[in-house]
């Protein structure tokens, strides 16, 4: 008889023969910066999440390196918002002055920066808008371009473009490339759905769109095959790693990437499922380990990092 169970015996043999196993080398975790001085606020629809401002932030970024998570992923969120997101690009923007305080104190954490206009322009929208109301892509590129070397210049060591615009890594790219930054990696949104899973997240950012939504330029979330040529279009433009966001809905597109390229897989542990959880968890409907089970599916469906509001947990878990 085949007798699986004797590599369950105990917790030594499950451990040495586990097939996937979570490190805190895997995960990014998310911050979001606001204006002002001493501020430090809980976001009501994220539980232990905040806003920091910048000189708040310092002592999150010493708390992260203590627990041994080496990236964050920065969001700004001005005060003043435009037409056309002014702020996201202006060297004394609030993002720009964030990775220049953090890199100053703490040069060693890794600073990954999110490239959208969505939290900067006045109508909410990712792009530059036609008289019709639609999100131009083509005009809305050289503004890309112009926020990720914004964010380069000031310090940050990989951009994140989320917009979902055709041909902003190609965009990217050659502008970081003639401005001298061609080692500067590209960490492509690829495959973005249209997700109902972003609801806090909005909040957050306050990025909500103030008409409309942002249907025509993220991804169906009935669509499969075409997550596989989002990717393959962003490494064709120059991605360095590609991302499967939201990731609990989407463990299919994850493992379906895996098999198809060799590329970097980041998924995004989004707000909604974060809050889902943590509700749970903080009404005892299911217990802290959860959250384990629950990143470790994600690890397992294939994805080598997991950008993740949990990541604090996860670490102080591990250790």
């Amino acid at each position: 008889m085949n007798r699986t169970r004797r590599l369950r015996k105990n917790p030594t043999i499950r451990s040495m023969v586990r097939e996937t196993k979570l490190s805190i080398d895997d995960f990014i975790y998310p911050l979001f910066i606001v204006e002002g001085e001493n501020v430090k606020k809980e976001i009501s629809s994220m539980k232990g999440v905040y806003h920091f401002s910048v000189d708040m932030v310092l002592d999150e970024v010493k708390e992260i390196i203590d627990l041994g998570i080496k990236s964050i992923l920065l969001f700004g969120i001005p005060n003043n918002k435009d037409e056309v997101g002014s702020e996201a690009y202006s060297n004394n923007g609030i993002v720009q002055k964030a990775i220049r305080e953090i890199k100053k104190n703490y040069p060693e954490i890794y600073i990954v920066t999110d490239i959208c206009m969505c939290e900067y322009t006045s109508h909410g929208h990712c792009g530059i808008l036609e008289d019709c109301g639609c999100v131009d892509n083509d005009k809305t590129l050289p503004y890309l371009g112009q926020i990720a070397l914004s964010h380069v210049v000031a310090g940050a060591d990989m951009v994140a473009p989320s917009d979902m615009m055709d041909g902003r890594i190609e965009y990217i790219r050659k502008t970081l490339d003639e401005n001298g930054y061609s080692s500067i990696p590209i960490l492509a949104y690829s495959a973005k759905y249209a997700s109902s899973y972003y609801g806090p997240f909005r909040e957050a950012a306050d990025s909500a769109p103030s008409f409309g939504d942002r249907k025509s330029y993220q991804m169906d979330p009935a669509n499969s095959d075409e997550a596989l040529r989002e990717v393959m279009y962003d490494i064709e433009e120059g991605a360095d790693m590609v991302m499967v966001k939201p990731a609990l809905s989407y463990l299919d597109i994850i493992r379906r990437v895996k098999d198809n390229f060799n590329i970097p897989i980041v998924a995004y542990n989004v707000s909604g499922e974060y809050s889902m959880l943590k509700n749970a968890v903080d009404n005892n409907i299911v217990g802290e380990e959860v959250l384990i089970e629950t990143l470790t599916s994600i690890k397992r469906a294939g994805a080598d990092i997991i950008i993740s509001y949990f990541a604090k947990d996860v670490a102080k878990y591990l250790k």
